[in-house]
């Protein structure tokens, strides 16, 4: 019985630590995504002036390098919340931490792709505000589907 039991929670665990490590590479992937979207919108379908463009490639730029730091830490932080659940027999303090630092670094992410969301949108005229907020909300539905 013992043997099965030790079998059996083995094997829970790999099923946890494969859908956690598989929910985190989607939700990353989903947020790595999202930039390219606004790219897509902003050059693709609006028709902006020289000096918009300007503004928005230094956006762009700016986010850009803010980016990459963001992402390394949610990759980092993925790591650490395998390794924790690999370690671990259960829910414990480590996994736990593990979980919050996940959180918090998908986060900032998000709370960085968010603003730099906005910082493009305040460059817009109504018009163009009013059909980027369209085309976002449309680019939003779809991936809850």
């Amino acid at each position: 019985m013992n043997g099965l039991r030790s079998t059996l929670v083995t094997a829970a665990l790999a099923a946890t630590i494969g859908a956690a490590a598989a929910w985190g590479a989607m939700t990353w992937s989903a947020h790595r995504d999202q930039p390219a979207d606004l790219h897509r919108i902003v050059h693709g379908q609006l028709d902006l002036s020289p000096d918009q463009d300007r503004r928005v490639e230094q956006i762009e730029a700016a986010f850009a390098a803010r980016r990459g730091p963001l992402e390394a830490e949610v990759r980092a932080a993925n790591r650490e919340l395998t390794a924790a659940i690999a370690e671990s027999r259960g829910d414990t303090p480590e996994v736990r931490a593990a979980v919050a630092h996940f959180h918090d670094a998908m986060g900032a992410l998000q709370m960085a792709t968010i603003r730099h969301m906005f910082d493009m949108r305040a460059v817009l005229t109504p018009e163009q505000a009013e059909q980027f907020d369209r085309a976002v909300v449309e680019t939003l539905r779809a991936d809850t589907d």
